[in-house]
């Protein structure tokens, strides 16, 4: 066994065309170190969300231009079979350790296997690519970027022509043409022959953004932005001075673009203590609201003042937010979510008259909703531009929300006072996440396990009324690996993380609001009965 692990790690090591993970590999060679080459030779990375994730470093179940090599010969070899033998190939990158060089190979490749490959000119926004695809009239795009994962990962996110990201069967596909390259000497890469984009698709994309705004609304509201270390400062700074914002007050220590996120554990701006320096920089600026992006602005957080301090809306509030903001300006379409999101969103569309979707979690699914008008997911993404970004966007959901700031400053209101009216009328819809993150990936697999063998019946004293197991599918919903509770005014959903070691546990409870006067004895019976719900699921999932 320890001499077929040596001899799949020294025939790697042969074809490794990267001088750094070379010298990795070797020193553990040259270590006898078993356990780290079997953790990296054990299996190869999976397509998962769209594409690849994971850490960077030699190996095929790391991240490294050996893989990205694979993966895009197997892409190109997949686009071909579709009839797209001299289709353009688009490609953006992010700011992460690697990527430039990742997204160098994938243009060689392309190139090699008689496709046409544009790159875009630097480290700009994941939506810029979503756009650029549609607009150079693409067979198919490439994002290299780990969004908001750890420092040390990065992936490889891929989109088909329609410019919305990868779903089966076409993962599958692609994942055996991946599979079926014999070696790398097999993969021509030409040194030239891709183009280097200039800026006229990045202008394209802000020209854009535009669109999203309402003619003459307010631009008054004032902000202050983090880009999370990210790469989303100068196109959301340009995007916000084309529409005639306020120029947002910058939280400088996470301005620029920085693959070793220094100032947090964690670059998302959902975890804990990733957005103090843009509440201390709010504390300074006093402004109306606090916007951030993760590292490759595909999302969009928000922060409002409360209570004398500054609390992070959640991914759900501020999707009720941006859904009650198009109603009001006449949106048509259909409004869609993700299982995992709140049910308020249905509520919305169903008494402005508009359709309603529910897909599984991602926005490769939302992005595909026919008549699609707005979707979201309750992680911060907001697509509120589907015929220019089939796919989340943190720079146009900035701009979005922005203006539903300047709108109720206009009227002496605020971000929050329009949550509670929307409480008041539709009932106070409250979610929670129950997150854990795990070294040990048996942990997740065997809690799900115990839920599926042990159902609970009741949890937080509220009886579960109907108990699905999504891997069966529904009679809406292609299956999934998930299960999802209904209760007598609750929904909770269990799923593995899609990208990330965690398992996720999503929370929603709905009180009845007779009035505004009721609101905050309303609040702490939400809060009570949600801290009760992720006790009980911890018991009940042994977690």
């Amino acid at each position: 066994m320890q001499d077929d692990l040596t001899a799949r790690a020294q025939a790697w090591l042969a074809e490794d065309p990267d001088p750094e993970t070379r010298a990795e590999l070797a020193a553990l060679l040259d270590a006898g170190d078993t356990d780290e080459l079997a953790s990296r030779f054990a299996g190869t990375l999976q397509f998962g969300t769209a594409g690849l994730r994971g850490e960077l470093g030699a190996g095929p179940l790391r991240m490294n231009r050996s893989v990205v090599i694979r993966a895009a010969a197997g892409l190109a070899a997949y686009l071909k079979k579709q009839g797209h033998t001299d289709g353009l190939v688009v490609i953006g990158y992010d700011a992460r350790h690697k990527s430039s060089a990742f997204a160098e190979d994938t243009a060689a490749v392309m190139t090699g296997a008689g496709l046409r490959a544009a790159v875009l000119p630097r480290p700009l926004p994941t939506p810029v690519l979503a756009y650029a695809i549609r607009h150079l009239g693409a067979v198919a795009g490439v994002e290299v970027t780990a969004s908001h994962n750890p420092p040390r990962d990065n992936g490889y996110k891929v989109y088909l022509g329609d410019g919305s990201q990868i779903v089966p069967p076409a993962d599958a596909e692609i994942a055996a043409e991946i599979a079926a390259i014999a070696s790398l000497h097999d993969v021509p890469r030409p040194d030239t022959g891709w183009e280097t984009l200039d800026d006229s698709v990045l202008d394209a994309y802000l020209a854009r953004t535009d669109a999203v705004l309402a003619q003459d609304s307010p631009r008054t509201a004032r902000t202050v932005y983090t880009a999370m270390h990210g790469v989303g400062k100068d196109v959301l700074l340009a995007a916000f001075a084309r529409a005639g914002f306020p120029t947002p007050a910058l939280v400088a220590e996470q301005a620029e673009p920085d693959p070793d996120f220094p100032t947090v554990a964690f670059p998302n701006p959902e975890e804990p203590g990733a957005m103090d320096l843009a509440f201390a920089k709010a504390r300074e600026e006093d402004p109306d609201l606090v916007i951030a992006n993760d590292p490759d602005a595909d999302r969009c957080a928000v922060a409002v003042k409360d209570n004398g301090g500054w609390r992070m809306l959640r991914g759900d509030e501020v999707g009720a937010l941006l859904a009650a903001h198009l109603v009001a300006r006449g949106a048509q379409g259909t409004f869609a979510e993700s299982i995992v999101s709140s049910s308020l969103l249905g509520r919305i569309a169903e008494k402005a008259g508009l359709p309603y979707e529910e897909t599984l979690t991602g926005f490769k699914w939302i992005a595909r909703v026919e008549g699609l008008r707005y979707g979201y997911e309750e992680a911060l993404g907001y697509c509120v531009d589907p015929e220019g970004v089939r796919d989340k966007d943190g720079i146009t959901a900035a701009l979005l929300i922005t203006e539903l700031a300047s709108t109720l400053k206009s009227e002496g209101r605020t971000l929050t006072d329009l949550l509670d009216d929307l409480a008041v009328e539709h009932g106070l819809h409250a979610t929670d996440q129950l997150s854990v993150r795990v070294e040990d990936l048996s942990i997740i697999t065997d809690a799900m396990r115990r839920l599926r063998e042990q159902p609970p019946t009741e949890l937080a004293g509220l009886p579960v009324t109907n108990a699905e197991d999504l891997t069966k599918g529904t009679d809406k919903l292609p299956p999934t690996d998930g299960l999802r509770y209904t209760l007598e005014g609750a929904r909770v959903i269990v799923r593995p993380s899609g990208t990330e070691p965690k398992l996720k546990c999503y929370l929603e409870v709905v009180v009845p609001v007779r009035d505004h006067t009721e609101l905050p004895a309303v609040h702490a019976k939400a809060k009570s009965l949600l801290t009760a719900l992720k006790k009980d699921l911890s018991t009940a999932a042994g977690i």
